[in-house]
């Protein structure tokens, strides 16, 4: 097996598998750096994948995506697994609309891990992020994502071991929560990945124990920037402006992750780029109110992640997959905001379906 410690190349094995493009320098104002404020699409298993990077992204308003994790456990995966799960490889690693992609891996295995961000580099990745944050109990059963914040020395060993792999032009960052039930255990954890090489990490301001549960814990990614030299990503329970500038004032981070808040509200990553002074696209319209739950406002996003969907899924399953997308991902914007019309919704069995109640109703 490989040498984990040994510098990124593309011999034998990994000369067919690399674009052109992998071998280009990492081009470091896509990612996170000091004094350079960022709003980073958070991963999201069977949420953020490949279309919904691509709507999101498309909208405007993020620096960076981050894919959904691979899960490396018993080898490194084949290169067709990592373009399946990110096909964005294919294209520079970057969205349609040229907003560029992280590439997350999660397993607690070093060697492992680093030949296959090695892997990843190689099919175009110019940025690695290790997942320890994941509280799913299959993979933390499996020495996986939370699992591993009860071991602060295997977190900095993991993540050197990721840094000495990879190019160094290229970032390797760590995801993380507060800790497994004790949310103290993240300045231990934060500086063990700091050690190891981290080149910023984002900490999702709960416990595995607390999952999703409100509130988030803001105060202590606060405490964990002002002890450490590299940057630190404010993430978790953000879902409006009002949220964006209560975390702000108890972080003071330069840097923010949004997920659930970006599904639930399409114009929230406008809002809070706004507040960060970002740059933002012509396109943009309310810098101040959320999205419209109206339903013939969502028709024309959902028509155009429909557009994504079927660029994505090349079978005769695409519609059916499409449909059951579109339920989750609004059922995911009802848990914060009154919409009527999702009942109705629910019953659809068609994209037909989909538009003709969204296109009926006010």
């Amino acid at each position: 097996m490989n040498d984990v410690t040994a510098p990124f190349h593309s011999a034998s094995s990994g000369a067919s598998l690399a674009p052109a493009s992998a071998h280009l320098p990492a081009d470091s104002s896509d990612w996170i750096s000091k004094g350079q404020p960022a709003l980073v699409l958070a991963p999201m298993e069977g949420v953020t994948d490949a279309p919904m990077r691509a709507l999101l992204s498309e909208r405007g308003g993020f620096n960076y995506c981050v894919s959904e994790f691979l899960r490396i456990s018993q080898d490194v995966l084949p290169p067709k697994v990592y373009l399946e799960h990110i096909p964005e490889l294919r294209a520079d690693c970057r969205t349609p609309s040229g907003t560029p992609i992280q590439v997350q891996l999660l397993g607690g295995n070093e060697e492992l891990l680093a030949l296959s961000a090695v892997r990843a580099c190689e099919l175009g990745a110019r940025a690695i992020d290790l997942n320890f944050g994941c509280p799913a109990p299959t993979v933390n059963r499996h020495d996986g994502g939370a699992a591993l914040l009860r071991y602060p020395d295997r977190i900095r060993s993991i993540v050197a071991a990721v840094r000495a792999a990879v190019p160094a032009e290229f970032p390797v960052s760590a995801k993380l929560r507060l800790g497994w039930d004790d949310m103290n255990a993240i300045h231990l954890n934060a500086e063990r990945a700091a050690e190891g090489g981290a080149s910023w990490i984002t900490i999702h301001a709960r416990t595995k124990v607390q999952g999703y549960i409100p509130p988030a814990h803001w105060k202590y990614i606060g405490a964990v920037r002002k002890n450490l030299d590299i940057p630190v990503v404010a993430n978790g329970e953000i879902w409006t402006r009002e949220d964006f500038l209560k975390c702000r004032d108890e972080t003071g981070c330069e840097h923010y992750m949004i997920g659930r808040g970006a599904l639930a509200d399409p114009e929230l990553s406008w809002v809070i780029s706004h507040e960060l002074g970002l740059k933002l696209p012509s396109r943009c319209q309310s810098l101040e109110g959320s999205f419209s739950t109206r339903a013939r406002e969502w028709l024309p996003l959902i028509e155009r992640f429909a557009e994504h969907c079927a660029a994505h899924v090349e079978t005769h399953s695409g519609a059916p997959y499409t449909v059951r997308r579109v339920k989750q991902w609004v059922k995911m914007a009802s848990l914060k905001k009154e919409l009527p019309w999702f009942e109705l919704l629910k019953r659809t069995q068609t994209l037909s379906e989909v538009y003709a109640v969204l296109s009926q109703l006010d």
